[in-house]
């Protein structure tokens, strides 16, 4: 068994994480992760209302008595969600684990924090991590550039950002984007990092509640099957290469505003993609890591082999490098 701060911090058996995903993050699949020994959050904004998030939290309970918690994503708009609602939905339930994300959200985090709940807080740069840390976050989830969802516009990969994160960031952290199996993991605990936070993987699992013809579209995909859209707007965001993909990027490179593609990338449409199975109805979040998923196991068997495939690149590959000097050797 890998024990790490994160493990320790969290109550959990192994240092791996299912983070938030809109339109994934349901009890079905959060409770899966939780059974397996790792540490899933319910996505909140997926629910309707705060109501509807209350009732998911106890579908979950119902599934699982392991620790889980509630991802809380902070973004500007126009007519924002009642965050505020959503928030005490989550601390009235008892909730202790919740990952926040993106903007400035300090008035959550107080909150949670005087109620005793732990934040996680997703971030994709070493300075937006010191801030989280300033901010009271009691762990971090920072996330590379080969992330699905928004990487951020500082285009700095796993390899560099998790080590620099970690030269200068004091609390526990979890690495994000690009992992998906054993290699993975020991790579991120090589790195400075405490666990690794799957998003994409787990979406190709038995529990996850999309349509299997998504999960088939992600095992026939390679690393190459994503696309970056938003570049031009400032607001970078990666998602599976399909039609409508490839549309936005065309209107892009023609100089189209965020107004001329609402349509195509609306949340709707992608939801509708999760449900009907038609990979190329909207924009869907998928990361790079498409190019390591084979297969479609339950959350159990993934978990498992990578903590065991893990352990067994620890004792018998790495163990097996160090050669003993000459003289050592001789005694």
């Amino acid at each position: 068994m890998i024990r790490t701060r994160f493990t320790e911090m969290f109550g959990v058996e192994h240092p791996i994480a299912q983070g938030g995903m809109q339109w994934v993050g349901r009890a079905g699949l959060v409770s899966a992760v939780a059974n397996a020994g790792a540490l899933g959050f319910i996505t909140a904004l997926t629910q309707p209302t705060p109501e509807d998030l209350t009732r998911e939290i106890a579908r979950c309970r119902d599934l699982t008595d392991k620790p889980f918690g509630v991802n809380l994503t902070i973004l500007p708009a126009i007519k924002p969600p009642p965050y505020a609602e959503y928030r005490a939905a989550i601390i009235e339930a008892g909730i202790k684990i919740v990952e926040t994300a993106g903007y400035k959200p300090q008035e959550h985090v107080d909150e949670f924090k005087q109620h005793g709940i732990k934040v996680i807080h997703k971030c994709t740069s070493v300075r937006h991590g010191l801030s989280a840390e300033r901010m009271g976050a009691d762990a971090l989830s920072i996330d590379g550039f080969e992330c699905a969802g928004h990487p951020g516009e500082d285009d700095v990969p796993g390899l560099i950002l998790i080590p620099a994160a970690a030269d200068r960031i004091r609390i526990p952290m979890i690495a994000s984007g690009g992992f998906g199996d054993a290699r993975g993991l020991v790579a991120a605990l090589a790195l400075g990092a405490d666990g690794i936070n799957m998003g994409t993987r787990f979406m190709a699992t038995a529990e996850s509640p999309i349509h299997e013809n998504v999960k088939q579209q992600m095992v026939a995909n390679d690393e190459r099957a994503t696309d970056l859209i938003f570049r031009t707007m400032r607001n970078t965001a990666r998602v599976a290469r399909n039609a409508i993909s490839q549309r936005v990027l065309e209107l892009e490179r023609g100089g189209a505003k965020f107004e001329e593609v609402r349509d195509l990338v609306a949340g709707s449409r992608g939801r509708v993609v999760y449900e009907a199975g038609d990979p190329d109805h909207g924009v869907w979040s998928a990361g790079q890591v498409q190019g390591l998923i084979h297969d479609i196991p339950n959350c159990a068997e993934l978990v498992r082999r990578i903590v065991e495939g893990a352990e067994a690149i620890i004792r018998t590959r790495l163990e097996g490098m160090i050669a003993l000097s000459p003289a050592l050797a001789a005694e």
